[in-house]
């Protein structure tokens, strides 16, 4: 007989109610009144314009950064219900009833809020105290601008979350040597980095550092001879080298494999989400166009693949520099003599021209046959073969002599070929140089074949200077003959775009033909690699004009905060936000760091002579922590003094973070080895607690920029222009 015997059940549940309260206070901070604005702050008038093309589906590129973080802000878009129905034109502008502002704002203050919690569980994680933990807790929760960044439509704080999660989870890992749980918190640091990078790519920064950390583990890993304590159920078939291979392997597999693999996937999803044309598709190669819904995939759909003798065919330049355009030609010809006292041939001009357009079109001959039309079946034009190019509009072929070029000498003039009667016969014999072909007999592809077009009789590469002709050549690109062309350089590569079969023979019927839609049934599409690798590269290569702006800065600015942002300004009133860090924080941080490296300097060369003056333990225990903090704080602020772009404050603070967190981890330090008698250290914490007590002070005072209300009075925000270089607005009445 079985007998049931009833166990009493208990459940224990343990509740940190420090951080709870420390949770909730970053809530209130960050998410009080979000909705208020109801007008466009600062950046938002930049993401806004890329969150309505999400809404509407339509391609664009954003070379800020990876796609994730625009898919977050949409994700908040979506759930709000928003779409994309407004014109993000100008900073201030009202927001319109169907925009859902809350929505829009708050997942970057979710990811702000909890912010805070990460970093109690972070300065924890190190081996401090928890009262060290609640310390760094309250130094973020009154940082104002943290919690301006985070109130807003704006990447940094969503950055920042997964900053810490990441060095968080790795420490959590680093720290469960007997846990099998511990590998859940090596895939949360691989994941937690693949999305600060997908938000923005100085979260490679941090990933950097995290890396460099992991293999210094790792080394010690290969010489630790302990590694049966680690749990796995084969391992009793593994010998000791075994262990190793598994360990370095899953370190390879969790930071290494899967941040590329899921860096992959935000691009995938971006890429399957916006299929659309849109305003950035000039910049894309015609491949890409070509599979996006509507604009060159209407035009280009159905058209022949295999480029042949007697194709009628417009020809892009590979290169977007200075924009994309296509081989042209009109009825005017090169001035006789430029104003520099040159020569020219006075031949037909040739340019390359930024519209589509029926010059635009060209006819690919067979030297050897005066066919201009398509044979049945076609004969297709492969690598290797030598063709003519004959102007459909004007019947004129592509032709170039040892004539210097109008705007760059040192190379050969591009021309439509005319006779003269002079000596000077036609030279229009060009050779096909596909370049990302297969095999050495590969057909010429529309749109997919990249081709270099070589001059037979002087070996000259047909490219696009960059240079723009004067009013003669109607300020269109210029064309030339390059003969010194070496190695890969897409301003000498073409690509066909639109493509017919020529069916007449005739100028008259050609000309309509030219004019007329094609009309074939073959469609192709590039496949994701492909588009992911021209994308990122567009994205990484392509920038916009730099201009300087008012509110720039330089990285020596942001140490002392001599610069401010101002976000937003009531148009009646001087309520205004401001994006203005914490003076006492910032100081008592730039001291922090001062003094952690006064530390390691005298520690250094005295434990380097034997000399212990604190425990191994807590040395190791500061070096982790240095490398967490300090590290943190220079990996995300040195590498600006290498980039030339526009920089803002802004752009500091995944930096200050790391920074802020060092504070507590130095002042505990300070409290247990250094001073020792009671009075000492009755004495520090009445400093501590007169330096935490201005920090809130300089929170208040700060307050209404932070949050943009209330309105002050003119002397008031004098009064908070605490240096000389902040820019406080102040509206003439």
């Amino acid at each position: 007989n079985m007998q049931c015997v009833k166990l009493p059940i208990s459940v224990t549940v343990e509740i940190n109610l420090l951080l709870v309260a420390v949770t909730v206070s970053a809530l209130v901070t960050r998410l009080y009144g979000i909705h208020l604005p109801k007008a466009v702050v600062f950046d938002e008038v930049y993401y806004g314009q890329f969150l309505s093309l999400y809404m509407k589906q339509v391609f664009f590129i954003d070379e800020s950064g990876p796609p994730f973080g625009h898919m977050i802000l949409a994700l908040g878009a979506y759930l709000g219900g928003f779409d994309g129905n407004f014109v993000w034109n100008r900073i201030g502008a009202e927001y319109t009833s169907n925009v859902p502002v809350w929505s829009l704002r708050v997942i970057p203050a979710l990811a702000g809020s909890f912010c805070i919690p990460l970093a109690y569980l972070l300065v924890v994680q190190l081996g401090y105290s928890h009262s060290s933990a609640l310390g760094a807790c309250v130094l973020l929760l009154m940082e104002n601008s943290l919690i301006v960044q985070s109130r807003f439509m704006l990447l940094e704080s969503v950055l920042i979350f997964f900053l810490l999660l990441a060095v968080l989870s790795y420490l959590r890992f680093y720290k469960a040597h007997n846990s099998s749980f511990r590998w859940f918190w090596l895939v949360t640091c691989g994941v937690s980095c693949a999305c600060g990078i997908g938000v923005k790519y100085m979260g490679v920064f941090t990933y950097f550092l995290l890396l460099g950390l992991a293999a210094v583990h790792t080394w010690h890993v290969i010489g630790d001879r302990t590694l049966s304590h680690v749990s796995f159920s084969y391992q009793t078939l593994l010998g000791f080298t075994g262990k190793v291979v598994v360990q370095i392997l899953v370190r390879f597999l969790a930071l290494v494999v899967l941040p590329v693999i899921m860096y992959l996937g935000f691009f995938y999803i971006h890429l399957t989400l916006l299929y659309r044309s849109g305003p950035h598709d000039q910049m894309m190669s015609s491949a890409f166009q070509a599979s996006l819904e509507g604009g060159l995939a209407r035009i280009t759909q159905g058209q022949p693949l295999d480029v042949a003798f007697g194709s009628q065919v417009t020809l892009r330049t590979v290169s977007s520099k200075p924009v994309p355009c296509w081989l042209h030609s009109h009825k005017a010809n090169y001035p006789v003599r430029y104003e520099n006292g040159r020569g020219s041939t006075h031949q037909q001009q040739v340019t390359c021209y930024p519209f589509k357009d029926v010059n635009n079109w060209w006819i690919i001959k067979d030297p050897g046959r005066h066919s201009l039309v398509v044979s049945s079946p076609p004969r297709p034009v492969r690598h290797g073969d030598i063709i003519q190019l004959l102007h459909g509009m004007t019947s004129r072929y592509l032709n170039t002599h040892d004539v210097a070029a109008p705007m760059s000498p040192h190379s050969q003039e591009v021309s439509g070929y005319i006779d003269f009667n002079v000596s000077m016969p036609a030279q229009n014999l060009w050779r096909v140089d596909i370049v990302n072909r297969e095999s050495d007999r590969e057909i010429w592809k529309t749109i997919l074949s990249e081709v270099r077009l070589v001059h037979v009789n002087t070996s000259a590469v047909l490219k696009l200077s960059g240079a723009s002709l004067p009013e003669w050549g109607f300020k269109q690109l210029e064309v030339v003959g390059d003969k010194i062309y070496k190695g890969y350089q897409q301003s000498g590569m073409w690509n066909v775009e639109e493509h017919r079969y020529g069916r007449s023979q005739e100028q008259k019927e050609r000309e309509l033909e030219l004019k007329s839609p094609t009309h074939s049934d073959i469609k192709r599409n590039l496949t994701f690699i492909a588009k992911f690798l021209e994308l990122q590269w567009k994205m990484l290569t392509v920038k916009n004009e730099e201009s300087e702006h008012k509110y720039s800065s330089s990285p020596l600015e942001w140490i002392t905060m001599d610069t401010n942002i101002a976000y937003w300004l009531h148009p009646s009133s001087n309520a205004q936000i401001q994006l203005i860090g914490n003076i006492v924080n910032w100081t008592i941080a730039n001291l922090s760091l001062v003094v952690y490296c006064l530390m390691i300097l005298t520690y250094l060369p005295r434990r380097r002579r034997k000399v212990e003056d604190i425990p191994q333990d807590s040395w190791e225990q500061l070096v982790l922590a240095g490398v967490i903090c300090f590290g943190g704080w220079a990996v995300n602020y040195l590498p600006f003094f290498l980039m030339e772009k526009t920089l803002f404050l802004y752009h500091y603070l995944p930096a200050l973070t790391f920074k802020i967190l060092q504070i507590p981890i130095v002042i505990e330090h300070l409290y247990i080895h250094v001073l020792r008698s009671p009075a000492q250290r009755k004495a520090f914490g009445g400093v501590i607690l007169a330096v935490l007590c201005s920090v809130y002070v300089s929170y208040h005072n700060l307050s209404p920029l932070t949050y943009g209300q209330p309105a002050l009075s003119s002397d008031e925000l004098a009064a908070l222009r605490w240096r000389e270089s902040w820019d406080i607005l102040l509206r003439k009445r």
